[in-house]
């Protein structure tokens, strides 16, 4: 492991102004993830700032009816809210299909949200990785590529986002709320997270010395009938597949309104707009349910060794807005 220097901050401010002259500085907050990429050689900072104690660790509710969540939450604390399970029980369950016990105790909410791919060459320093080395070539896409991305990919990355939280956040409509040395930023979760392009290293629009310091879930009136259904190779610790966080309204049998997002299937947690317009207004059921996803699904490009996951997908989706209706009951 290349010397690093660790430093404790006093406060937001004094955390965002370590990092200034800092260009391959980070901040620490539950370490989950930098620590093992350290371990590896694939991320060198020259200092480390640990904001964990700096940012709230509490989840409060809003006067409009959302949810305040601290950055500094763990995520085994805010699966177990009564508030969260009740009101956002796909959130709460998506947490719960990630990692294992332990790693949900350390590592904090806004720490999920910046978990880098799980790809094998990134996390391979011998093999040629675009996300690791610019201008160095992707190895996944003449390669190992079973767990890839199938939408949204570029020549330059095919990589997928590992956290199942940011895919219910995403189904949820949730921002983040940032400090950086430009201010304050309420950036919505779509938003959040970049698709590769040809500038694959970055993987949010967050600038430099960013810090996420809060997420806030909006008043969603039908987010307490959402869930969030994985797939993946064995039943526990295990990166997702596929996965689909959905929410869905439904009155006399027609869908008024309805939130959907894929995990697992690009670079960024996967907003299934094209599925949610098509399914707006129409009867709940399951050749329409599958209809909409095959629309979504109508511009996949898998790789020579996850085109399973077209099917999967389509599939996966389905059998979440059967439930969600009483269809699947």
């Amino acid at each position: 492991m290349k010397p690093y220097r660790y430093e404790r901050a006093e406060d937001i401010s004094g955390a965002i102004s370590a990092l200034a002259d800092e260009p391959e500085g980070a901040f620490l907050g539950g370490g989950t993830n930098i620590v093992d990429l350290m371990k590896l050689g694939v991320s060198t900072p020259d200092v480390l700032v640990d904001v964990r104690r700096l940012m709230s660790d509490d989840i409060e509710e809003t006067e409009d009816g959302g949810v305040r969540i601290g950055a500094a939450v763990p995520n085994s604390d805010l699966a177990a809210d009564p508030t969260i399970r009740t009101r956002y029980p796909a959130l709460s369950e998506a947490l719960l299909s990630g990692a294992s016990g332990q790693l949900r105790n350390m590592a904090t909410t806004g720490g999920n949200f910046l978990q880098r791919t799980r790809c094998v060459y990134f996390q391979d320093t011998t093999t040629p990785c675009n996300k690791r080395e610019p201008g160095s070539g992707c190895s996944a896409l003449d390669g190992y590529n079973k767990n890839h991305a199938i939408l949204g990919s570029s020549e330059h990355c095919v990589a997928t986002h590992p956290s199942d939280m940011a895919v219910a956040m995403a189904a949820l409509d949730a921002f983040v709320v940032t400090h950086g040395p430009n201010g304050e930023r309420r950036i919505p979760i779509e938003e959040l997270h970049r698709l590769p392009g040809d500038e694959p290293e970055r993987d949010t629009i967050l600038e430099h010395g960013e810090l996420i310091t809060a997420v806030e879930l909006p008043p969603m009136g039908f987010s307490s009938n959402s869930k969030y259904r994985k797939v993946r190779e064995r039943a526990s610790y295990a990166f997702a597949l596929v996965s689909v966080a959905a929410a869905m309204d439904v009155e006399d049998g027609v869908v008024r309104d309805v939130r959907v997002a894929l995990g697992g299937v690009a670079h960024k947690p996967w907003r299934a707009t094209k599925v949610e317009e098509a399914l707006r207004g129409e009867p709940v059921s399951e050749e329409n349910f599958r209809a909409a996803a095959e629309i979504e699904l109508s511009e996949a490009e898998p790789l020579s060794e996850n085109a399973y996951k077209v099917p999967l997908a389509r599939n996966v989706m389905v059998r979440t807005l059967s439930d969600l209706s009483g269809e699947g009951r």
